[in-house]
């Protein structure tokens, strides 16, 4: 998470959303480790626990960035959201989107 710290700040929140695609990964790796495996999330509690991870005040981007990148999965009415059971690999995604 070498790259990461640079977008944190001294309570480990991101202060931005890198714009470089290595990093970002990094900080999507790094959100969707706060996420309980086996819960369910309403859309709500999903804005609400990244919230508490960055600083910037968009929590819909980072939800859909999530969700694209196949870190959570959600129901397709949106009603209820949960970390995906197999997380993709960094180097599977630099591979798809490098």
């Amino acid at each position: 998470m070498s790259a990461l710290k640079n977008f944190l700040d001294e309570q480990n929140r991101l202060i931005a959303f890198p714009a470089k695609r290595k990093v970002k990964l990094e900080a999507l790796f790094y959100l969707a480790g706060k996420f309980e495996q086996g819960r369910r999330y309403t859309e709500k509690e999903v804005n609400a626990l990244l919230n508490q991870w960055h600083t910037f005040e968009d929590p819909a981007t980072l939800r859909r960035e999530l969700y694209q990148h196949c870190f959570i999965g959600r129901e397709r009415s949106g009603a209820a959201y949960w970390l995906e059971p197999q997380q993709p690999t960094q180097e599977e995604l630099e591979k798809k989107y490098g």
